[in-house]
Parts: structure tokens; sequence; C-alpha cells
């Protein structure tokens, strides 16, 4: 991540002015920290410039970010708007990947630092002034499309749309909901004197733009005080019977009294300046770096219990301030294996809160790549129960006004299949959530049965559950209960990671539906285009066919193949593939195949089927290119004419001689050229022989000769076909091909002439 420096050395008036109302804005606002986003010159990208009042690390993974990542500072950006996030609960259900990371309480405001028509002269006065009669105006609500202007294309021209960045504050979790009418004006008049102070810097020739690396401000001191204060605190610190010590923003201890290094078992010496759960490995568990994060963000005191081995319990008493913690250290009483207490053991039982974030940020990543349903139902599984410790789970989707379950993990059988259907407008606490769209958390099963006495005669084995609504862009997807086979307490930290966590999943699972349906449309659309049966003609043409889909994309491809019935001796045989894993190479090829019949059946020779076929694609623009292999084959003179448009050679094996690769000179593709030409090859095609059609599916892997591959399939048809049952020796070539995980889809057509 880009590095940490200070505030650069010499004169930039433009900067400094940032700097300074900055810090304004954070103590006239009554926030406790902010920062400064800049346009880059790509205007692509916003740049941290500066912030205060927190660590670089809490605001790390966005230092850099794209204007189009669903941030609250692009979202102020692209809605030319001031952007409120009123706690936990907000900023999960608008931004789940932030919650995510930041799972803590605090309130969040962001604006554009934008031209409009009412910041011409709002350029910031003389250094001396203050800023507190500055309280006019409501924030833009301006539409647009939110393409922000390059600052160094507007420098010298800014005027009305030109956007320099967003300013952001931060507010304790203690704050209200709402913003008030006083805070709402504070952020608009500064983020007003912001956007005049870069503008008159680019007017003059001079804009500011992003540095290489965030500049952290440094907080005003609250008060000053002298050697003998400081001595006088030191001392007083020293007689109090409990200890205590002082963290900066960073986690450093800044301070620690004699007796606060007593009970943590070490020296003053050795603890300052080190960070407690680097310093005392038996802090090293991420639970208690976690309460720090806890209360620096959030800001609300907090405390945990900890054991210092052997048996020294001690609870630390956290109040977090402007400038860092005051921590209180006392001796705790705790009985072992009392409720909640990890007995005789240093760590906290369950996962720890770091931990469970450090899971569920793998879970988010998984979750961009899940395709179907199912994978988003397995990936929950897989990461959910051990994180957070629980042993059932279910997803369900609403259907026709009821909740179906597309998955689940620890339950029975009949449990699910009761619950299956649920209609909507059943007293139920998973409709609740959904209707509602809050979490509902039922530490117990009495509590559970209180809330919903006809659960009562229900027993599906759990004692405790969190049904978590899952709503993707307002729309409700369906929910995801976990459960547990014991009491649970939700602690108001594993409460929010879960609804921020409900908005990932209700996102996956929305575009796993999606992708679902399309790949059934997909599919059956290809299976209606495939032959569903080929002509028979017992006594002189034995037929097999096979068609393998992809193993990536929509697994649905282009492949195809065909067996025309021309007349009573004489058949015509297709294979071709179009390029492409999707709907649109489906349907192509379901035209290819149209055309390739159309004229076939018309009396056409092989040249003029391919010829016909490519000027029709060529007509058709479809922007995908196809190769196809067609053969007029006479079954009473045993001869074969083929054609090829790019495709694959085709194989021959003769009873007791080897396979032979047939030399067919191969055309253009089709849909490039409508003046191609498909030279003609004429091949005898002995009784009992075994003449092979194919696409590259069957043949291509990575790293390997395509006509190594080719021989090698051919060996193959001449170990399996010189007896064997035409299905049978299909089987065997296609079970030999080696199917990896992202290989191309299969077709294969053998004939026999008898």
């Amino acid at each position: 991540m880009p590095g940490l420096r200070t505030p650069a050395v010499g004169p930039d008036p433009a900067r400094s002015r940032l700097d300074r109302l900055l810090t304004e804005a954070v103590h006239g606002a009554g926030a406790y920290g902010g920062a400064v986003y800049l346009l880059a010159p790509d205007g692509r990208t916003l740049w941290l410039e500066s912030f205060t009042g927190f660590p670089l690390e809490l605001i790390a993974p966005w230092t850099r970010v794209s204007t189009t990542a669903p941030l609250p500072v692009t979202d102020a950006m692209r809605r030319h708007e001031l952007v409120w996030v009123g706690g936990a609960g907000a900023m999960a259900s608008r931004y789940p990947r932030t919650a995510l990371i930041l799972p803590y309480h605090f309130c969040l405001a962001a604006h554009p630092l934008e031209e409009t028509a009412e910041t011409g002269d709002a350029a910031d006065p003389e250094p001396g002034h203050t800023g507190g009669g500055d309280t006019g105006g409501a924030e833009s609500t301006a539409g647009g499309s939110g393409n922000a202007r390059n600052p160094l294309a507007a420098a010298g021209s800014a005027g009305p749309g030109t956007t320099w960045g967003a300013l952001m504050l931060l507010w304790p979790g203690s704050h209200p909901k709402d913003m008030s009418d006083e805070e709402r004006a504070r952020v608009v008049g500064v983020a007003r004197r912001m956007t005049g102070t870069l503008s008159g810097a680019a007017a003059g020739n001079s804009p500011v733009l992003p540095a290489s690396a965030p500049r952290k401000l440094a907080q005003p001191r609250t008060s000053v005080v002298g050697p003998e204060e400081a001595q006088a605190a030191v001392l007083y610190a020293d007689r109090l019977p409990e200890g205590c010590c002082a963290l900066d923003l960073n986690g450093h201890i800044t301070y620690i009294s004699r007796r606060g290094a007593e009970l943590v078992g070490g020296t003053v010496e050795e603890l300052v300046g080190t960070r407690p759960w680097r310093s005392l490995p038996w802090l090293a568990d991420p639970v208690y770096e976690d309460r720090y994060r806890a209360a620096l963000i959030s800001r609300d005191p907090t405390d945990f219990t900890a054991l210092r081995p052997p048996d020294h319990w001690l609870t630390f008493q956290l109040y977090p301030g402007p400038t860092g913690l005051s921590v209180r250290i006392t001796p705790a009483h705790v009985r072992q294996n009392a409720p909640g207490m990890p007995g005789g053991s240093s760590h906290p039982a369950g996962p720890t809160r770091l931990g469970t974030i450090y899971q569920l940020m793998h879970l988010a990543g998984a979750l961009t790549e899940a395709a179907g349903t199912q994978d988003v139902v397995n990936l929950a599984a897989e990461h959910l129960l051990p994180a957070f410790g629980a042993q059932g789970l279910v997803m369900t989707v609403t259907e026709s006004g009821r909740m179906r379950i597309v998955g689940q993990h620890g339950y029975p059988e009949e449990t699910i299949t009761h619950f299956d259907g649920t209609p909507l407008t059943a007293s139920s606490p998973g409709v609740r959530a959904l209707t509602l769209g809050v979490p509902g958390f039922f530490p117990s099963r009495e509590e559970l049965e209180r809330a919903y006495p006809a659960r009562a005669a229900l027993h599906d084995g759990m004692q405790a559950w969190a049904f978590l609504p899952l709503i993707a862009s307002g729309r409700p997807v369906g929910t995801c209960v976990l459960a547990y086979d014991r009491p649970h307490a939700f602690a108001p930290d594993e409460r929010a990671a879960l609804a921020s966590l409900s908005g990932l999943l209700a996102q996956a699972l929305d575009r796993a539906r999606l992708y679902d349906t399309k790949h059934r449309l997909a599919h059956g659309l290809q299976e209606g285009l495939l032959p569903h049966s080929l002509p028979h003609l017992p006594g002189r043409l034995e037929v097999a066919a096979r068609y393998l889909p992809a193993t990536q994309g929509m697994n649905i491809g282009g492949d195809f193949y065909d067996l025309i019935r021309l007349d009573a001796i004489t058949v015509g045989a297709v294979i071709g593939d179009v390029q492409g894993h999707n709907v649109t190479a489906a349907a192509l090829m379901g035209q290819v195949r149209t055309a390739v019949h159309a004229n076939a059946t018309a009396g056409a020779s092989p040249d003029e089927v391919l010829a016909r076929t490519n000027r029709l694609l060529v007509d058709l623009e479809p922007g995908l290119f196809t190769s196809c292999l067609y053969a007029h084959i006479d079954l009473s003179r045993h001869r074969a004419l083929l054609a090829s448009a790019g495709h694959l050679p085709p194989l021959l094996h003769t009873p007791g001689g080897p396979t032979e690769v047939l030399d067919v000179p191969p055309g253009l593709l089709l849909g490039i050229d409508p003046d191609s030409d498909y030279p003609v090859a004429e091949v005898t095609v002995p009784p009992g022989s075994v003449l092979a059609f194919y696409t590259d599916g069957l043949v291509e892997s990575p790293g390997t000769d395509l006509d190594e591959s080719i021989g090698e399939l051919g060996g193959r048809l001449a170990l399996h076909g010189r007896d064997g049952n035409l299905e049978d020796v299909a089987d065997a070539l296609v079970r030999s091909a080696g199917r990896g995980v992202d290989t191309d889809d299969i077709a294969l057509l053998l004939l026999r002439p008898c």
C-alpha cells in the first residue's frame, strides 16, 4: 500500500489551506476524523491526499479507489450530493464490502468537491478566519452521469461540473442515526471552501494534484503541561492500586505506569513504544487487537478480560479519545470454566473477531467467482459455519410467493422438506426477516418459541438461530439461516458482521440465479438445435455420435454434428465448431446446421453446400466464425466426397490396416469471405471401415502438439474400432480425451459403412 509521509516542507498555500479546512471541518462538525480525496489526472481514480483522527491502516484498502467503486466518497461524486451513512446497519445494507472490513459502529459523511454555481465565490478567506459563520447552503443534488472532469484539463478553466475530489468525515458510533442540520451545513460549507481553494489554485496555473502518498495531519493538542505537571501526573498514576497505560492512534504504548507494567509481566522500559499484542505473547490473539480497533473506530469505551499465564486474569478497560486510548488494567477474579470464559486457556472460546473477518474476506473473494446457486450455497457453508461456529445453514429464495430452499448443510432431510415452500404470508422468523429486511437473532430455543409459539412442536436439533435477509438492489432475494446446536449469544459485532455478510450473499445469490436461468435457457436451446436422433440405415450404415459440453463459461458451445439422409443409398455427414461458449454461439450453430441441411437436401455438391452456407453467414454478420466439414457419402459405391471450411481432418480406419488422416484441403472459415472456394477431396470408404469426424475439444490441450494429438486419436480409433460396437468405440474415444477444468466442448460422429 502507499506509504505514509509527513506534510511537505516548503510553501504550498493551497495545500496548506486544504489541511486547515480539513482540521476545521472535523472539529466544527463534531467529528473525530476526516479525509480529503483528490481526483487523479486520469479522471478515473481517487487518491487519498490527507487524513486526520485515525491511523492509516484504518483506511489502507481505500487509499486509491476507482471512481466506479461502491463507496460513500465515490457515490457522493457520482450523485453530486452529500452521502450520509448513519451507523453500522446503514453501512451493511448500502456498502456491504466496506462493512465486512470495518464491522464497527460509526457514522460517515462524504461530500463532493465539485464546482457549482455557488462555489465561484467560495474561495477560502484569509488564514485568520475560522469559518464559524459559514453555515449556509444545502448540498448539491444536480443530476448527471457522475463522470468527473480531469483536474489537469480543467486547470485555468474550471467551472460548474468540474470535480476535484471528495471530503469524508467520521463520527462516533454514539452519534444519532441522522445528521443534524448544523452538521450538514458545516460539511457543505467547508466542502465549498475546499472547492474554491482548488479552483483558485487551478486558475493560477498551480493545480493541487494528488500527492504520491497520503499525509497524516497532526491532531491539535487540547492542553499543554509543563515538566512539573507531567511528573505529578506520573506520580499520581503510580500511586493507584490498578495499572494504567496510554496507546496512540496506531496502538503503540506511549505511557504505562509501573503497576501496569507489573500486572502485565513486563517493565516500563520494555513496553513503551511497542504494541501490546506484539510485545506480550499472551495478548497476541487477534480478538484483543480487535477490541482496540472497535474502541478506536466507534469511539465508545470497551473492555475485555484476558489470561496472563499461568493463572492471572486481567481486565482491560479502553477509553478512546482524539489522540489515542487510555487503558485501565485491573486484576479480575474469574471462576475457571465459568460461562463465557475459556476455561484453562489463554484464548477465547469460539472464532476470534479478526479471524472471522479474514475468513469472510476469503468468502467475499470466492463469491465473486461463484457461478451457480449451488456454488453460493457451498461457499457459504464452507466459510460461514467455521467462521461463526455454527452447525447448520439453510439458504432460501423467493419463488411464486413462497420460500424455496436451494441448499442446506447440517439439517435432516425431513426438516428441509417441512420448511420448503413456506408461504410468504406465514408467521415465521425467516419470512419476517425477509419482508422487513431486518435480521432476526434468537440466542435460545426459548426465545424463538416465545416469539413463534408454533415452533414449539418442531424440533430440528438446533438451539440458536440467525435469520439473515438477502436483499439485493432493494429486492428481496431470499434468506440465509445460520443454526447452532447449543444456545449462542450473538455479540453486537457478530450481528454487525452477519448483517454485512447478508448483503454480499444477496448480491452473489442474485447473480447466481440469473446465471442458472441463462444456463437452463442456453442448454435448452442447444439441446433443441442438436439432432435428437440420427437416420437409421440398417444393412448399409452404422452410426454413433457424442456431444460433451464445455467445462468453462456457461458449459455450452457451438460444436455440432448431423447426418442427413439424401436418398436410399446416399447420406450427408456434417460436423462443425462455432467460435465461443455462449448463447450466441449455440444460436449460430443452429443456423449453420439448418443451412447445411437445406443446401444438402436441395442436391448441392459438398463445395456448394459450404459456399452457400458461407454466403449466408457473411450476410448475417454474426461476428463469429465457424469451421465445418461436410461429406457426401455414396453407400453403394463406398465413395465419399469431402469439403472443409478450416475444420480438423477426418480419420479413416480400415479393417486390418492403420488409421489414416485424410488429406482434405481446408478452405477459409465460414463467415469471413463471401467468395471463398472449398475444394473437394474424394476418398474410398471400404465396408467395415470407420470414418471419424470430430471437433478440437477431443484433441486439443495446453502444451501438446495438435498433429501428435490427432495421431494419438487415430491410434485409439485403430485399437477400439477393429470389431467393436460403434457405440462402445465412441465411448472409449470420448473417455480417453482427458477432460480438465477448462476444456472445450466435444462433438464426435462415427460412421461405419456395411
